[in-house]
């Protein structure tokens, strides 16, 4: 090849979630009839008013350029959802729209990564995470995310990990794969301490914080006060909307990186899809009633999939807390987690994650979604339970 691509091109990895479905589908083509607990998305289709939401604005002639930080409504939409949720005021134009949660990570990266930089995040832990760091040539520091702590991650096993080097700490509650929440002690314990380093940011993904199912809600880092000026707090409409192909999260950033992550923006993608923009104006100022069905929907799964997979031979499972991931340790079959992804699929039909698609603390564990029908978990565990 006479083409002599940049060699941190090689640095980059992929999301095996994308992966594995394309090969379900291949498998779909020759005629199996396969059941998909892998892929990260909803199973619902976007409410109906947010898509007239949107179809409205391309009616409306809502067919430019928007601000490359968002429109001003859409902003205010979320500064107002922000009070209602979590009682806290968020200045609008610290709020930055953007095509997705991913921007939001790979700009952090960008502007805290580097050859001299070290980046702590966790593992298993969302797999661009890691990839994103290694792009940007820093030092990829992981902190297990351990089963006995309910997949919930420790203050001081981060805190520990802290050196002159470290600009970043990526925190994800709740989480995936595992599913795992923090509560608020943990929380507490790692604000306390992280404000004597103002140098080191805070990246907290928290794009599936509607989906909490215990007795405890969200708890967000935006509800810190004195760790607004190191956090940037990232979130969206993909999950808790079920609008993954419309392309749009947020962030609330710090004041003083506002101005580099807007010319991120305008070098990047010069903005969001207008009309996208106002049906996310409706999904923040509309009907929570088919989102709270939704979640309802979620908490019926994932107490079906805990009991289904804890009643399979050597496998068992933790209660997941929040999202929309189970994540049963597999150990006890002898199988490795890919070796157990590759056989679920070819030999039971059923697309599930190798745990080590999310770190190497993985090993042992496989991911499965309950966005499927309650019907298509019961038939997919009775599948893996034939051939355990």
């Amino acid at each position: 090849m006479l083409l002599k691509i940049s060699k941190q091109m090689d640095r980059l990895g992929t999301e095996s979630a994308f992966e594995v479905l394309a090969r379900a589908q291949e498998l779909s083509k020759q005629g199996r009839d396969i059941i998909n607990l892998g892929i990260g998305q909803p199973d619902f289709k976007t409410p109906q008013h947010i898509v007239e939401a949107g179809r409205k604005a391309l009616k409306d002639g809502h067919h430019g350029y928007t601000p490359a930080n968002g429109i001003p409504e859409l902003r205010e939409a979320v500064s107002f959802d922000l009070k209602r949720r979590y009682d806290v005021t968020v200045d609008s134009n610290h709020i930055v729209v953007v095509p997705g949660g991913k921007p939001t990570m790979f700009f952090s990266l960008l502007m805290f990564g580097g050859s001299k930089s070290e980046i702590i995040y966790p593992s298993p832990g969302f797999p661009i995470y890691r990839s994103l760091i290694n792009f940007t040539g820093s030092k990829a520091v992981p902190v297990s995310i351990k089963e006995e702590n309910n997949f919930s991650f420790s203050a001081d096993d981060i805190l520990e990990k802290i050196n002159p080097k470290t600009r970043l700490i990526i925190i994800n509650s709740p989480a995936n794969p595992t599913g795992g929440i923090t509560s608020k002690l943990e929380l507490d314990k790692f604000v306390k301490e992280i404000i004597k380093y103002p140098g080191i940011a805070v990246l907290s993904d928290e794009i599936y914080s509607h989906m909490v199912y215990g007795e405890t809600k969200h708890i967000s880092l935006i509800q810190y006060p004195e760790l607004r000026d190191q956090l940037i707090m990232l979130d969206g409409w993909s999950k808790t909307y079920a609008m993954t192909g419309w392309r749009m999260g947020y962030a609330v950033w710090p004041k003083k990186l506002v101005p580099y992550v807007t010319r991120l923006c305008i070098n990047n993608h010069s903005c969001v899809n207008a009309a996208t923009q106002h049906a996310g104006i409706a999904a923040l100022t509309g009907s929570h009633d088919i989102i709270l069905e939704m979640i309802e929907e979620f908490r019926k799964r994932r107490s079906l999939i805990f009991k289904e997979l804890n009643a399979v031979p050597k496998i068992s499972c933790k209660m997941p807390g929040g999202a929309f991931y189970a994540f049963p340790n597999i150990k006890d079959t002898g199988l490795s987690s890919k070796t157990a992804q590759d056989l679920f699929l070819n030999e039971a039909g059923v697309a599930t994650i190798s745990g080590t698609s999310f770190g190497a603390s993985g090993e042992g564990y496989v991911r499965f979604s309950y966005a499927n029908s309650i019907e298509s978990i019961i038939e997919a565990i009775a599948r893996i339970r034939k051939i355990i």
